[in-house]
């Protein structure tokens, strides 16, 4: 079963907001066997919608719209549903009904007729409830080929592809397995990640495919099997990654899409009853950013220091004036008595932290630019490391991130193992 995901709206064309909505709704497609063979973005023209619905007739077996939904005179989707199959807006009373007591009975306000017109709907269209806003989604099939519109609101777009359409294609569609596995490395980049496997990705059958997902820092390694028994794909599947785990276990940090580091970190952390602080300076935060974005990372995260001028390194860190000027503020020194400060000032048993010049011009420092330090106190000792991670600054700063989180990660797993 193949689909096409089309978002419909000019601010997206014009990068005024960022279409997250069809990446969520491939992913929940490609959880029940549904490949998705493209995503498109088409402005809020009728001609151009109309255009794109004959393109994909029959090419495609479902062809799912987000956008153009709304009560204003400029969301065109339900009139150009009407034009494409030949049918006519009428009153849904159901959907009426919801909306009147969504507006009058939780908004507390008179419902006016823009509102009332969300009940309008092509009169051949299977409804799909909206629960949670006023726009309902539209299912309706011309020849071989299922159109659905839903809205582009985030939230009411997850509500109808969750409880809606995911359940509807599976009640009335046979579909393949498709099952993902998705293995995290750290530390390696990807051209040498692919070296060290490349007998082993050779020798991959048909039916499961290898792609990298490289990143600064990392690279996912994502395993996909397809077929008609999913017993089959998951003994191959987990018979590749025991393989894949002999040949580079010393990179592999987890598993699956949740497993990224920040998460494995936090087991970790939770499992040793361990705490961790960072002091961050070039990376402004972005790594107790990462860290505290993990569910329940209140329990081991206990807070940042960011002194991005280097008088607050010394006014609020406590780090010695002498020692910057003797050494420079991109210095081990300068990291290590930061990572030092900042494990003493919030009481935890690790703490991170980090100097260096990012560019693109160099600051208080004659520090090439792309020179990191990153300094790690542990319960024993302060482990500082060098880099020179380039440009441009964002490659340097998220590659001093990831950087950090593997140092800890290392030495946490030394005392586990």
């Amino acid at each position: 079963m193949k689909a096409t995901i089309i978002t419909i709206g000019d601010e997206i064309l014009i990068g005024q907001i960022i279409d997250t909505n069809s990446g969520f709704i491939a992913q929940s497609l490609d959880r029940i066997g549904v490949e998705v063979k493209e995503m498109i973005s088409i402005s809020d023209d009728k001609k151009h919608i109309l255009d794109t619905f004959a393109q994909l007739q029959n090419k495609v077996d479902v062809v799912i719209v987000t956008g153009g939904l709304g009560p204003t005179k400029d969301d065109v989707t339900k009139k150009t549903f009407c034009e494409y199959f030949d049918d006519e807006l009428v009153v849904n009373p159901e959907v009426l009904a919801h909306v009147t007591e969504l507006i009058e009975g939780f908004y507390k306000r008179p419902i006016s007729q823009l509102n009332k017109d969300q009940a309008l709907v092509p009169s051949t269209c299977t409804v799909l409830h909206n629960k949670v806003g006023t726009a309902p989604g539209m299912w309706m099939k011309k020849e071989n080929t299922v159109f659905v519109s839903l809205p582009g609101v985030p939230y009411e777009m997850k509500y109808l592809v969750e409880h809606e359409i995911v359940p509807k294609i599976v009640r009335e569609y046979k579909r393949p397995y498709i099952i993902h596995k998705t293995i995290l490395t750290y530390g390696q980049g990807e051209s040498l990640v692919a070296e060290r496997i490349e007998d082993w990705e050779n020798n991959l059958p048909d039916f499961i495919k290898l792609a990298y997902l490289p990143s600064p820092g990392r690279v996912r390694l994502r395993l996909s099997a397809r077929g008609t028994d999913k017993e089959i794909l998951e003994t191959a599947l987990e018979d590749k990654i025991k393989a894949l785990d002999a040949i580079i276990h010393d990179i592999i940090v987890g598993y699956e899409e949740n497993e990224t580091i920040e998460v494995v970190l936090g087991k970790l952390l939770k499992k040793q009853n361990k705490t961790i602080a960072t002091a961050e300076s070039f990376t402004g935060g972005k790594i107790a950013s990462i860290l505290s974005a993990v569910p329940g990372a209140s329990s081991y995260f206990r807070g940042s220091i960011v002194p991005y001028a280097t008088e607050l390194k010394v006014s609020v860190l406590g780090v010695s004036q002498e020692l910057i000027e003797k050494f420079s503020v991109v210095s081990a020194e300068v990291a290590s008595a930061m990572a030092l400060s900042v494990k003493e000032m919030l009481k935890t048993d690790y703490a991170i932290a980090t100097t260096g010049n990012a560019g693109p011009s160099k600051g208080d420092s004659d520090a090439e630019i792309g020179t990191v330090f990153i300094a790690l106190a542990t319960p024993n000792e302060i482990i500082v490391e060098e880099f020179n991670f380039g440009q441009p600054r964002e490659k340097v700063i998220d590659r001093a991130t990831i950087k950090s989180l593997e140092i800890l990660q290392k030495e946490i797993l030394k005392i586990v193992q």
